[in-house]
């Protein structure tokens, strides 16, 4: 038997453990969120768990006092842990070490905000870094120490404006439950907000830890019994962290299967797991589509990425949800959103081209839908051309890596775009190629599996011969960054958090599904195939969360 052979005879097993653990996990596989932590050590320091939360940021704390990633991207997190840690130190018992590490944070965060920089494009970041601001500032006053600088771009009216919404027992708009943590008192026991039951019997709110222990209050978490005790509980990791939001089943699912079926890889899953997965996909749709997860509110992102999994599933829906995102030139993930998502818009086109892949008399596109689909179609891989960067990437506002929303990009338009989209996803392969690091491997700040993965696909689905390049170095770039990655497949260490919530995260299980897909395709791909053809073979780890 040849590697080759083997390694797509050792696939199968991984792809039916992969789709079996999700099928039974109700929360989705994702990392602890140094952020989301850090709200609850402040919020609910009754809750089961509070030394542990308290023990995972004082681990998470880098050697310069900060947390989080390079570039912007240490600015939430650090000052989502340092306001904590500053609550934490004036709690009867605190350690020395509590006090130490909140000093170092202070004195991080006095760096980071004396120097001109950008904010994240994270979700609520005009609210979130105000209102921790304000909270660490009001720490120091009572220190006796100088305020920190607001930095440009917050809008810390607005966050007064929503707390005085919630304080004169107003409505607060559904899609700020998410971060309902950042207004203070008033948020607790909102009467507008709605909490919703999870499968096992929890209560949260908009889909957050944070936001759960902000409207139900330390008081209510000092009952174990208590239904949003359980949710809190049931979310957290055994290093005390839990994550940015949860359960965010519909986004997982619906991702892994999309990027399975869509490179080609066979769901090698019992009927009774692959039923499961479609009928959740099914269950997740209202009228107006789809959300990410329990308790938050309907986006384009999933609902589009929903509608494709389940038209390749051969399960298709109507698409006539998504009309109700059309801007015209383009689909909104939210009302009023301060930047449109490029990778969102993607999905569109990967579901509208999908959809308009069924048979002519297909249940789900009457002829009025189909003429809807085919003009949408036209419509977004037009603005997704010209959003394209001059060097040939795309960025977007989930994800920090232009690498993630290249892939999302150029993949839709290869396999939708058409001629008319030739073009621009050629120069999205340059941009690949030119951008490989020593070692066969890709990434914005240093070498990543998840990012190398994203550019073995790139290559492979979008990577024809043009005029500027041959054949054999897309196959060899590929072949290099499949080596990459079967070198790399047992590294059980966490993958850098990358998605945008509040906060960067991690989620584990679709990025094992993106590598397990870009090397399945390099696999199979007769121009990389026989490159990888003395590969060593990677150990298969089964067990939850394999891939």
């Amino acid at each position: 038997m040849t590697p080759r052979v083997s390694w797509l005879d050792r696939t199968a097993e991984t792809v039916r453990t992969l789709l079996a653990d999700m099928a039974a996990d109700p929360n989705g596989q994702y990392e602890p969120c140094v952020y989301e932590t850090g709200r609850l050590v402040t919020l609910a320091p009754s809750l089961p768990g509070h030394r542990q939360r308290v023990r995972f940021l004082l681990a998470e704390q880098q050697d310069d006092g900060r947390w989080g990633g390079p570039d912007e991207y240490d600015l939430v997190t650090t000052l989502s842990a340092t306001e904590a840690l500053l609550t934490e130190r004036r709690r009867p018992g605190s350690p020395p070490a509590v006090a130490r590490a909140a000093d170092l944070g202070v004195e991080a965060l006095s760096r980071r905000l004396a120097r001109p920089g950008t904010l994240p494009d994270t979700v609520a970041v005009e609210l979130v870094v105000p209102a921790l601001l304000s909270d660490v500032n009001a720490h120091l006053a009572s220190l006796g120490r100088a305020p920190l600088p607001q930095p440009a771009g917050t809008r810390p009216d607005l966050v007064e404006a929503v707390r005085d919404t919630l304080a004169e027992g107003h409505a607060l708009p559904e899609k700020l439950w998410h971060s309902l943590e950042l207004f203070g008192p008033s948020a607790t026991a909102a009467a507008s907000v709605r909490p919703e039951r999870t499968a096992g019997g929890g209560h949260l709110v908009g889909c957050s830890p944070a936001a759960t222990a902000a409207w139900l209050g330390d008081d209510v978490l000092a009952d174990e019994r208590h239904p949003g005790v359980a949710y809190l509980l049931a979310v957290q990791h055994e290093n005390g962290g839990v994550p940015v939001a949860a359960p965010l089943s519909l986004f997982e699912r619906s991702w892994v299967l999309s990027t399975l079926l869509d490179t080609g890889v066979p769901l090698t899953a019992p009927r009774p797991v692959l039923e499961e997965l479609r009928r959740s996909l099914h269950a997740a749709f209202g009228d107006e589509g789809a959300a990410g997860g329990l308790g938050l509110p309907v986006d384009v992102d999933d609902t589009a990425a929903g509608l494709h999994a389940l038209a390749l599933l051969g399960s298709p829906r109507s698409p006539d949800c998504l009309r109700r995102f059309d801007r015209g030139d383009h689909f909104f993930c939210f009302p009023e959103e301060r930047t449109p998502s490029t990778s969102a818009n993607a999905h569109v086109v990967q579901a509208l081209g999908a959809l308009l892949a069924l048979p002519r008399n297909s249940l789900v596109l009457d002829d009025e839908s189909r003429a809807w689909c085919a003009d949408a179609l036209a419509t977004v891989v037009r603005w997704l051309k010209e959003n394209q960067h001059a060097d040939g990437s795309w960025s977007d506002k989930w994800h920090a890596s232009p690498y993630y929303a290249t892939v999302c990009c150029a993949v839709a338009l290869a396999r939708h775009g058409g001629s008319a989209a030739r073009e621009a996803v050629d120069r999205a392969v340059e941009w690949v190629l030119a951008t490989e690091r020593d070692g066969g491997a890709w990434g914005r700040w240093s070498a990543t599996r998840e990012e190398t993965a994203y550019a073995v696909r790139v290559l492979l689905v979008a990577g024809e011969r043009s005029a500027d390049r041959s054949a054999d170095q897309v196959a060899t770039a590929a072949a290099r960054g499949a080596r990459y990655l079967l070198s790399r497949w047992s590294d059980e260490r966490p993958h850098p958090p990358l998605w945008h919530d509040k906060d960067v995260y991690t989620p584990t299980r679709i990025i094992r599904t993106e590598m397990l897909a870009a090397l399945y395709a390099a696999h199979t791909d007769p121009r990389t195939a026989p490159l990888l053809a003395d590969a060593d073979l990677p150990v298969v780890v089964t067990g939850s969360g394999a891939a």
